[in-house]
């Protein structure tokens, strides 16, 4: 006998629909709790990126200054000693020509102001290719702004090219030049050679007595460290004067060269052999006090600086801007003093980081005059 399966009333499935109706459903968001824990993670991850963020830039910041800081040595050196090796270049004439008490140059009695701009005295400088201020003592009146306890370098040379030639400066009225005789029929006391500002005066000639001789540009580079580049900004700099003629005169203006130079010192190599070798014997940061006698080549001072052949430079640097948690506790050695012991700065206890450079340049045209 089959049973038959009850088939459920109207009423009863409209009742099973409501109680379904009833019963709770799953939220389909997130809760206060689980949105705060989001929060909290997300800011933990975020100040870890940032403090990373923030530790790279600063890494990347201080080996930026690391690297501005060795281009900057280095230029200064390059500047200095490339000028020095170029010191008392006059073209083709040959100082040797004076005459006694040194046999190869004749100083001046007494050392010339660097400043001067007058045509006398810029001839009787000529034979000194450098002159020097140690620790910056008497410093001359166009270096302005000096930082105190630093030297003073004066390099003298001509253009090492012709008026006319490729790359080289145009002529300027006002500016010194100097001329060298090549004909035998000037060679006099007076007119082996011309150094003047003068054109008029210009006028001697090559070998076949008929040709003008060449024109070259007399300088003179007085290089020093200022307290500031610009003023009041407390940046020591590297900085030189040079001469040249401005706004209807003769004068020097001081030029910027390298930022971050905090001191310059210098050591001297004098040729004190008997007969000149072109080699130093000595050295010392000041000539102008080395005692007269020791040496039997020469009596006077002026004669150290006519025969100072080699220069060793000393560059003590600095970041242009501190480094915050740093403290510069170190003690920094720039060559010997002229009492020879050891020339040493600091500590400065600031946030400043620095380095020392140094180099030797032989002054290559004295040092050849001097050779046998």
């Amino acid at each position: 006998m089959l049973l038959k399966r009850a088939t459920p009333s109207p009423t009863a499935h409209r009742m099973s629909s409501a109680m379904k109706n009833l019963r709770p459903s799953r939220p389909n968001g997130y809760t206060i709790i689980e949105l705060m824990v989001a929060i909290t993670i997300s800011l933990i991850v975020l100040v870890a990126l940032v403090t990373l963020f923030a530790r790279n830039s600063g890494e990347r910041r201080a080996i930026e200054r690391t690297n501005e800081q060795t281009e900057d040595g280095r230029y200064a050196l390059q500047l200095m000693s490339d000028d020095l090796r170029n010191a008392g270049y006059l073209a083709s004439f040959n100082p040797g020509t004076f005459a006694a008490p040194n046999p190869q140059l004749a100083p001046p009695a007494a050392l010339p102001n660097p400043c001067a701009t007058d045509v006398p005295t810029l001839n009787s400088a000529m034979v000194l290719p450098v002159q020097g201020y140690d620790n910056g003592t008497n410093a001359p009146a166009c270096v302005a702004d000096l930082r105190a306890g630093t030297d003073i370098l004066v390099v003298r040379r001509a253009s090492t090219c012709a008026v006319g030639t490729l790359g080289c400066d145009a002529q300027v009225g006002g500016d010194p030049y100097l001329q060298a005789s090549g004909c035998a029929s000037e060679f006099t006391a007076v007119t082996y050679y011309v150094l003047d500002t003068n054109v008029a005066n210009l006028n001697l000639h090559t070998k076949d007595c008929v040709t003008p001789a060449a024109l070259y540009q007399y300088r003179t580079h007085i290089y020093f460290v200022a307290n500031d580049d610009q003023a009041g900004d407390g940046i020591p700099t590297l900085k030189r004067a040079e001469l040249g003629f401005v706004n209807g005169a003769l004068a020097f203006t001081v030029v910027p060269l390298v930022e971050g130079v905090e001191n310059l010192q210098i050591e001297y190599g004098l040729d004190t052999g008997v007969p000149t070798t072109g080699s130093p014997v000595v050295y010392t940061a000041d000539p102008n006090s080395y005692p007269v006698g020791v040496a039997p080549a020469c009596t006077t001072a002026t004669c150290y600086w006519g025969n100072t052949v080699e220069a060793k430079i000393n560059l003590l640097t600095r970041d242009p801007t501190p480094t915050q948690g740093y403290t510069d506790t170190k003690v920094y050695t720039l060559g010997l003093t002229a009492g020879g012991v050891a020339n040493t700065f600091g500590p400065f206890n600031d946030s400043y980081r620095r380095h020392v450079y140094y180099t030797v340049a032989r002054l290559n045209n004295p040092a050849s005059r001097n050779s046998p």
